[in-house]
């Protein structure tokens, strides 16, 4: 039993990631991009993953995590740093479950630090979006912090906190092209 449910647990997890990856690609590279994304490398629990997505000149990369809440294991959220179009700015995608609560954002806080809200720029069939540009200071924080604990809400008294593991984030994040 507890092998069938880690089983659908990867099946859910890999199928979460591959719908994850056609929304980076086509949210990073605009209509009718498809995605195959390989895995580059793993660094803890964030995966490397690169595409040339149709069209483009080089491959394109991202850096991201999947994981589920711990008391709500169907609710799921995938975050990704992925590099700007222009190469000057990193981004800080997640993509939340549909059904999240869109004026309350989406909460950070790293190490129990609360970080700020971001909020939701678009939803599609995947989940919702929420999107910042990374400044220093919370690529410092994340690169130097143990967890990161992202909050949705379903209501506005009902926060979800979602715990990710920062490890490995420091060499992911230099690792990407």
């Amino acid at each position: 039993m507890a092998l069938a449910i880690e089983s659908m647990k990867t099946t859910g997890a890999r199928r979460l990631c591959e719908l994850t990856l056609a929304s980076i690609w086509l949210l990073a590279s605009g209509p009718g991009a498809v995605c195959q994304g390989v895995v580059k490398s793993k660094h803890g629990d964030w995966e490397l993953r690169c595409e040339t997505p149709p069209g483009a000149a080089k491959e394109q990369c991202a850096l991201l995590q999947s994981v589920a809440a711990e008391d709500k294991p169907n609710i799921n959220l995938t975050v990704i740093v992925l590099k700007t179009a222009d190469g000057k700015s990193r981004l800080l995608r997640v993509i939340a479950p549909l059904g999240v609560l869109l004026p309350s954002g989406l909460g950070l806080k790293i190490d129990d630090t609360d970080v700020g809200r971001a909020g939701f720029v678009r939803c599609l069939p995947t989940g919702c979006v929420a999107e910042v540009v990374m400044e220093e200071k919370l690529i410092d924080q994340m690169k130097t912090g143990q967890k990161a604990v992202f909050i949705i809400f379903q209501t506005p008294e009902e926060g979800t906190g979602i715990p990710l593991a920062l490890a490995g984030f420091k060499e992911g994040y230099d690792a990407l092209p």
